[in-house]
């Protein structure tokens, strides 16, 4: 019989572990509610946005499953563990570094990518992301051990589907890379502004300035007010 101080330790596993999800579940809400009534265009960055809060609340219920202590006897030390790893600590911060570098690309260079190559390197990763991970759930359910590198022929078709996803998530990285390196070479010029955001750092030059401000900027309104289409900020002499 397992000793009692095993079944607690257990049990504070089970409910830290649960908690995480609660906090998450508050900011995933809170992200999707900042694109309520917006004027929502799908761009290569929204596209990376979409796939970050796939792959948290994907990876997220997955790791409530993992904290289930009874689940976990079966899934420990399987690959069910590392799909749920790589989709939380990879999938979402991959996808968040991609949007990021998308939306900011044009701030520190002053040159606009080609977007249809930013839809097509997007919906590679995001679906080359999950069939490599998805069979890697599914082989984890079935028994298969992590840390090896041989294994039962029935999981061939499996590991076969995940290598497929990974050479498919490779092919999208590649582009990114040739696309903005085109772009940083002969990539047109962009507008001081090309997105229409009110944030304050869209009032400098693209590229900005050594000094980032050849004036002082009067700022007007409030950098999260896209009521209107008036500037978020005009420059002064001051």
């Amino acid at each position: 019989m397992e000793p009692d101080h095993e079944r607690l330790d257990g049990g504070a596993f089970a409910i830290i572990s649960m908690l995480v999800g609660v906090f998450t579940a508050i900011k995933v809400f809170n992200w999707i509610a900042t694109m309520y009534k917006g004027s929502i265009a799908i761009r290569t960055t929204l596209v990376y946005i979409c796939g970050f809060l796939f792959f948290l609340v994907f990876g997220g219920m997955t790791g409530i499953a993992v904290a289930t202590v009874s689940l976990d006897v079966h899934w420990h030390d399987t690959y069910f563990v590392v799909a749920h790893f790589h989709f939380i600590m990879v999938g979402a911060s991959v996808m968040a570094f991609l949007a990021a570098l998308h939306y900011w690309f044009p701030k520190m260079f002053g040159k606009m990518y080609p977007e249809g190559w930013g839809l097509v390197a997007a919906s590679l990763i995001i679906l080359g992301f999950n069939a490599t991970f998805i069979p890697q759930f599914l082989l984890g359910n079935f028994g298969m051990p992590r840390r090896y590198y041989q294994y039962p022929e029935h999981f061939q078709a499996l590991n076969v589907a995940s290598t497929a996803g990974a050479t498919l998530l490779g092919f999208g990285f590649l582009i990114i890379l040739i696309y903005l390196a085109i772009a940083l070479r002969w990539g047109p010029r962009c507008e001081q502004n090309p997105w229409g955001s009110k944030g304050f750092e869209w009032l400098t030059p693209s590229p900005p300035a050594t000094h980032n401000f050849d004036v002082i900027p009067t700022i007007t309104q409030d950098p999260h007010d896209y009521r209107t289409h008036a500037p978020s900020g005009v420059y002064s002499d001051v």
